[in-house]
């Protein structure tokens, strides 16, 4: 074979590789994904039930995070929480005087019966003596003995109870007791904060920032606890959805940097691979792209990172990933 002849095939297939290899790093450059904007909705609600009192905000207001939205009337909370500081004062001052024993003056107090029936004891005790000394054999002296002996034994029972009522009033109030009185206490402290966090609630401030899409009610309505009363939609974070097929998989990893480009705008969005589906799914049948709708594709979130209000909920883009 003629050696020009060779050298042309030869030439020919240099030249058919090199083109072959060019298509598939346009390819790998410039892969070409559809997707869609995916913007997080908050639906706002109160966290106690009560009569909506007022809606500061409207249907499209730009929210704050921190901003006050809406208010319910607060007149039970604020009654219920009056009534939890009283209950617990008066557990407070209860606490303090258990904790403090009992007065001085009461154990003084229980010192002198004490003594006072120490005294009625020795004498009884000595009218015994002497009636047992004079004892005779006449029915007179037997009942004299007894009746001494009857005041004597009265009167030691009576001493010792003065006894130990001036001990128990020495020693205070039982571990018990004062035990029972500390739980209290914190029970009450516990109940008091409840009241005044459902206080708080009543107070519907915003999360983060966004758009105000909804308000659901008007002030004078009656709300159940965790019923929705405004929704928001949240300014960050703003994801894009986009599915690639397998063959391309390789190309979408975490941490890729990524164009989005929507209708109307020639300057690209800068964007991030945030996260790879690890299964598979069939093409969801609002996205649009070139290959078959049963094919198996991996979802992916975008992260855009100096998103617009151009950006809105749902809105078809075009990704386009950047070269490596």
């Amino acid at each position: 074979m003629n050696k020009r002849v060779l050298f042309g095939i030869a030439l020919l297939l240099l030249a058919g590789g090199t083109y072959l290899w060019w298509q598939q790093q346009q390819a790998a450059a410039e892969l070409v994904l559809s997707g869609n904007v995916d913007i997080r909705e908050v639906n706002l609600s109160f966290r106690v039930g009560g009569r909506l009192q007022q809606l500061q905000v409207d249907e499209g207001a730009q929210i704050k995070a921190g901003q006050v939205l809406g208010r319910l009337d607060d007149a039970p909370q604020r009654n219920a929480v009056a009534d939890a500081a009283a209950a617990l004062a008066a557990l407070q001052a209860r606490q303090s005087m258990m904790h403090q024993g009992y007065r001085a003056e009461d154990v003084a107090q229980a010192r002198a019966a004490l003594d006072a029936r120490q005294a009625v004891l020795t004498d009884a005790r000595a009218a015994w003596q002497r009636q047992q000394e004079l004892a005779g054999s006449g029915a007179a002296a037997v009942k004299a003995l007894d009746a001494a002996r009857s005041a004597h034994d009265q009167a030691q029972a009576q001493y010792q109870a003065a006894q130990q009522q001036y001990q128990a009033l020495s020693k205070g109030y039982r571990p018990q007791e004062v035990a029972e009185v500390d739980a209290n206490v914190q029970r009450a402290q516990a109940q008091l904060a409840a009241a005044r966090l459902q206080l708080a609630d009543t107070v519907l401030s915003a999360p983060a920032n966004g758009i105000l899409l909804t308000r659901a009610v008007e002030p004078g309505s009656m709300l159940a606890a965790g019923s929705t009363v405004l929704t928001l939609s949240l300014s960050q974070p703003v994801w894009v959805r986009a599915y690639v097929a397998e063959p391309q998989l390789g190309q979408a990893q975490p941490g890729r940097k990524v164009w989005i480009y929507r209708d109307g705008r020639s300057q690209p969005y800068a964007a991030v691979v945030g996260f790879v589906s690890p299964t598979a799914e069939f093409t969801p049948k609002n996205v649009e792209t070139t290959d078959l709708r049963t094919a198996q594709v991996y979802r992916l979130r975008l992260i855009v990172s100096q998103p617009d209000a151009a950006l809105r909920q749902g809105m078809p883009v075009t990704v386009k990933l950047a070269q490596p």
